[in-house]
């Protein structure tokens, strides 16, 4: 990265704010480079030809250029735009999820993930085309662990090792996985887990889309599982996310 001038890349924009007097800071996640910011010049006079191809959620092709302190953006290009994730004010809020957990797990110069941009593109299409937002924000939610070296144990006990038997378990924060019954009692952080919330978990971390697709859980499952999601990122990220309680603001 320290030998170029300029460079083409492929990236979703998360996120941008004002700089100076007509410019945006953009934040993007690349499939080659990772997460980067770029200075947008000009981005917010009227008559910019690259500020509507500069909004959150949307998919570019960019070249950026080398600058003092910030990459340039000199040249964008829209490949999808998602417009239903701007139209609608739930579509809206999920992919500001999906995109909050992004920025939360990365940090800039850690290197390309080519997977984690597939993940990411493949996501804010789901969230574009279907109605109902809840499969692909879990599928998201298990695939971005895996990406990100936070897989939790599903398949045997996250503490002593034996494999799970088909009974209401465990979920362990600090360990990060599913407790057995047995060793259940005194460990600290713990949220019970059904025998049809695991199932699905389960599902979700070794499945297709495809086939995760299929998947028909019901109201208290999809209550559990968002639940024990929402308790395992505030453990790891030792904080709560911003986005779960502006949905919830807004479905009431």
């Amino acid at each position: 990265m320290a030998d170029f001038h300029s460079f083409r890349a492929s990236a979703v924009v998360l996120r941008h704010s004002e700089w100076g007097e007509a410019d945006r800071l953009i934040t993007l996640y690349t499939r080659e480079h990772g997460m980067k910011r770029a200075l947008a010049k000009g981005a917010r006079k009227v008559a910019s030809r690259k500020a509507g191809h500069l909004e959150p959620f949307t998919h570019v092709t960019l070249q950026l250029a080398k600058g003092r302190d910030v990459l340039i953006v000199t040249q964008v290009e829209t490949v999808n735009a998602y417009l239903p994730l701007r139209d609608d004010l739930i579509k809206t809020a999920h992919a500001s999820y999906v995109v909050e957990l992004l920025l939360r797990f990365s940090y800039e110069d850690e290197g390309a993930n080519p997977s984690i941009f597939r993940l990411l593109t493949e996501t804010l299409a789901r969230l574009e085309k279907e109605d109902d937002a809840w499969l692909p924000v879990r599928y998201y939610e298990m695939r971005l662990l895996d990406a990100v070296g936070f897989r939790p144990h599903l398949f045997e006990c996250a503490n002593c090792g034996r494999e799970i038997l088909p009974e209401d378990q465990f979920f362990s924060f600090t360990i990060g996985g599913v407790v057995c019954p047995r060793c259940g009692e005194g460990l600290p952080n713990l949220a019970g887990i059904s025998v049809e919330t695991l199932k699905y978990l389960r599902h979700f971390q070794r499945s297709s889309y495809r086939e995760a697709s299929r998947a028909r859980p019901g109201p208290q499952v999809r209550k559990e599982a968002e639940a024990l999601m929402q308790g395992y990122f505030t453990y790891l990220l030792e904080r709560q996310l911003n986005t779960p309680v502006f949905l919830k603001k807004i479905k009431s």
